[in-house]
């Protein structure tokens, strides 16, 4: 069986293995000048390769193409993979949030244990070699042609990412390759990335960063989601934690119909909260405002929560009105921060979007439409949450079409 894989990451490095482990003649073909370039940067270098999950508790972090990926992951769950890179030499540790990286904290050595189970495999790998047409004929794969020239083969296995890092080399091929098959895709949008926010209200708290504050989702009006962690405002809007989460549940919507609800004291309901407010006006009932919420939020949020509640800085405590507590109140609970849109595929770590689901078989990772080609990763409609989710996709689809592929 002549296989040839299409993409030198994640999915590319472990289908090949998989379908050469199998018996297969593999050549992958991977357009840059060397393997896994988009690995090299994830995990801010490190790699956070998987979660140490099991299967049920990872697949409640999908957020699209869950029933697709539940029987790819369910043969290759997390544990398996993690086996399977430390019988190859790689070290794991796990951190918070049950994610796992390499103990070295060089994303490189997964590049480099990755690429070893394929040469020692015997997988032909070719760089610097872009395909530029799938060879089809009769619905049924007869080879691809490339800047060098045509290669024949029984099966092609497309790994070739999404549109997120364009600067790794992925440019949406894939998804040019499977329209060209005859393919449904779905538009490629963002993920797991920072949003723009309207008017300059936040600029005064730039570079501030909030821990244990809440987050509610709203999508025309309706709360679908409240999130409780981290968060950044930054020169552009809002980052962190809790902003790449809900970005992975809004970017499929219409940025009008979205608002998103900063909550500063979650731990507090809102008798509480009061309580807690009444008694720093009491201890302040001579200062400025501006001065008496300082206890309370960080001094670079109390500009704009004041500016929001229509009350001046320098406005004494004793004077403040019983309507302009009730909208600290409410702003301190429900801070609208002006949601506009979200940043570009430069900056996001994962593309949701892609290859149609309905048309490939969740078993083997086959077309339905075409004899003989696979999709896996990134190319396809599935994504997750930040945490090694999205990287654990990549590798069970890869591990099942490599397999499926290699079977015949």
């Amino acid at each position: 069986m002549k296989i040839v894989v299409i993409g030198g990451g994640a999915a590319g490095l472990m289908a090949a293995w998989a379908a050469a482990n199998e018996g297969a003649e593999v050549t992958l073909i991977e357009k840059n000048s060397k393997c896994g370039k988009k690995i090299y940067i994830t995990g801010k270098g490190r790699c956070n390769v998987t979660n140490d999950c099991s299967a049920d508790e990872y697949l409640a972090h999908v957020v699209h193409g869950g029933k697709f990926l539940t029987g790819a992951i369910w043969s290759f769950p997390p544990s398996a993979l993690m086996e399977h890179l430390e019988r190859g030499g790689l070290r794991l540790k796990t951190e918070r949030g049950n994610r796992v990286f390499p103990v070295s904290d060089k994303a490189s050595d997964v590049t480099r244990c990755l690429e070893n189970y394929c040469k020692n495999a015997g997988v032909d790998i070719r760089l610097d070699n872009e395909v530029t047409k799938l060879d089809i004929l009769n619905s049924t794969m007869r080879g691809i042609i490339t800047k060098n020239g045509e290669i024949f083969c029984d099966r092609v296995i497309v790994c070739t990412g999404g549109n997120s890092y364009p600067s790794t080399g992925s440019c949406g091929d894939g998804y040019r390759f499977a329209g060209e098959a005859g393919h449904t895709v779905v538009p490629p949008v963002p993920s797991l990335c920072g949003v723009n926010l309207k008017g300059g209200y936040f600029k005064p708290m730039q570079g501030l960063s909030l821990k244990n504050v809440g987050l509610k989702i709203y999508v025309g009006g309706r709360q679908v989601r409240e999130l409780f962690g981290e968060m950044q405002f930054t020169h552009f809007g809002a980052s962190g934690p809790l902003i790449l989460t809900a970005s992975a549940l809004i970017n499929r919507c219409e940025p009008s119909s979205v608002k998103l609800v900063l909550d500063f004291k979650p731990a507090l309901d809102d008798e509480k909260l009061e309580a807690r407010l009444l008694r720093d006006f009491d201890e302040y009932k001579n200062k400025d405002i501006s001065n008496c919420l300082k206890n309370m939020l960080p001094s670079s949020a109390v500009g704009p929560l004041l500016e929001r509640c229509g009350i001046g800085p320098a406005k004494k405590v004793n004077s403040v009105t019983r309507a302009e507590r009730a909208a600290l109140l409410t702003n301190l609970k429900n801070f609208d921060i002006l949601f506009s849109s979200l940043r570009g595929f430069e900056e996001a770590v994962v593309t949701s979007g892609g290859v149609s689901l309905k048309e490939v078989n969740p078993k083997t990772m086959e077309s339905r439409l075409v004899k003989g080609l696979y999709f896996c990763g990134e190319v396809l409609d599935c994504d997750a949450f930040t945490g090694g989710f999205n990287l654990q996709i990549a590798f069970s689809t890869g591990y099942a079409a490599g397999r499926a592929a290699a079977r015949g």
